[in-house]
């Protein structure tokens, strides 16, 4: 007997109806339920063939257990190694590589610096950055949204540097994206599962959530036929390269072009009462037939994982492992590390220390945008205008010190990069 699991959490209508569907084809040696999580042990094999995967980006123990369980052969839909690894920046860049269109997009640092990590840690990142290039790319109003975000959180639309710093303010340790606005004549949404069923459905962001899918395609006759072709044709070539058999993909519409804004949703929204009854009813069928499918293709004793061709022509094209070493290579081994110790006072008794009392590290003062040096930017005529490589600042050599004593408090105050890290806000 070959089992398909669903591993869900607050979804209520798609979990259920996609165990019905499967267990109502009455394939022989096949059945499917909710996955039953009793104990993880390293390298133990499931009870599973296949699972869905519809919760581990937000419970990162599932994480955990559905990479153990592919390492030990369950089909896990989506793959957790490549879905752990991919985020939105980097599926922009892929895309433009493989001749999707897609928003003029830049990466920026986050507001806040990362826990334990200090102004020292970002020596590579020159300062300031070259932000009236990026500006002058990206061009306003824009949206800056996460990286790696999902569900329309933490996105804003900005119309002007000064918009953009103000509410940076507020996105903490994010990492954020600046990218074009696209005004679109026509928005869609669609389905892509197995990487090679397509539903294509008509969707308006800007509507509240309940009424997104409440909308009409605006393209007609010739002209949408045409257009639809090319949808489909760019959700599957997304798809077969991130390496995704359940994802949803979006495209704004400008001037007749689809351009892919969203295509990171390996956990798409798969409500009845968001998505309607028609379009429910074709995703439960398409993910059910997907499963089924993936349950009688599973061999025992190998990974059973989708891989995208982004990481098969990089496996493809990886240099030759090196030789391996001869059976009588000598065997070095480090000797052990000798610690001077400190000469103590005679006549007195050895103790251990105290420590040192920490001073904590003064923040830098934030800059205004209009104290950021401006750079003169000559565009050449016909050309577009590009980000720039910056090369990073040579970090100045430190001394040691004599002996060990209590750090100071720095007296002068360092300028602040734009977009990095302040001190947390109370």
């Amino acid at each position: 007997m070959k089992k398909i699991g669903i591993l869900f959490g607050m979804e209520n209508t798609f979990p259920q109806a996609f165990i019905d569907r499967v267990n109502s084809k009455h394939e022989k040696g096949i059945i499917a339920e909710a996955v039953t999580i009793e104990k993880v042990v390293q390298a133990d094999p499931t009870e599973y063939a296949v699972i869905i995967d519809r919760i581990s980006q937000d419970v990162p123990f599932y994480r955990a257990y559905l990479k153990n369980a592919a390492l030990s052969g369950t089909a896990v839909i989506n793959n957790p190694f490549w879905w752990s690894a991919d985020e939105k920046f980097f599926n922009n860049a892929l895309a433009e590589k493989i001749g999707v269109p897609v928003p003029k997009t830049v990466l920026i640092p986050s507001k806040e610096r990362p826990t334990d990590t200090s102004e020292t840690s970002f020596r590579n990142l020159k300062f300031p950055l070259a932000w009236e290039e990026m500006f002058q790319y990206i061009g306003f109003p824009a949206y800056m949204k996460p990286h790696d975000g999902g569900g329309w959180k933490s996105v804003y639309q900005v119309n002007d540097p000064h918009d953009m710093w103000r509410k940076h303010e507020e996105t903490g340790q994010l990492i954020m994206m600046l990218q074009e606005e696209i005004q679109f004549e026509d928005y869609f949404r669609c389905y892509c599962i197995g990487q090679k069923d397509v539903l294509i459905m008509p969707y308006e962001p800007r509507n509240p959530h309940h009424l997104r899918y409440a909308s009409e395609m605006k393209a007609k006759g010739e002209e949408a036929e045409k257009l639809l072709a090319t949808i489909k044709e760019y959700t599957l070539k997304l798809n077969i390269a991130l390496g995704y058999d359940f994802n949803t993909v979006e495209f704004a519409v400008r001037d007749g072009i689809p351009i892919a804004i969203d295509f990171c949703n390996p956990a798409p929204d798969a409500d009845i009462y968001s998505v309607g009854n028609d379009n429910f009813e074709w995703v439960v069928e398409a993910a059910a037939n997907m499963a089924i499918e993936r349950a009688k293709n599973h061999k025992t004793g190998q990974t059973n994982l989708t891989w995208g061709t982004f990481i098969k022509d990089s496996i493809g094209a990886a240099l030759p492992a090196p030789d391996p070493a001869p059976k009588d290579a000598e065997v070095v081994v480090a000797k052990a590390v000798k610690l001077k110790k400190e000469s103590s006072p005679k006549n007195e008794t050895s103790e251990t220390p105290a420590p040192a009392a920490v001073v904590k590290e003064k923040a830098p003062a934030p800059v205004a945008f209009e104290e950021i040096p401006k750079r003169k930017i000559v565009p050449k005529p016909s050309e577009k205008a590009e980000v720039k490589e910056t090369t990073p600042a040579k970090p100045a050599a430190k001394t040691a010190p004599k002996k060990a004593a209590a750090p100071k408090a720095e007296t002068a105050e360092v300028p602040k990069k734009a977009g990095t890290k302040t001190t947390k806000k109370k």
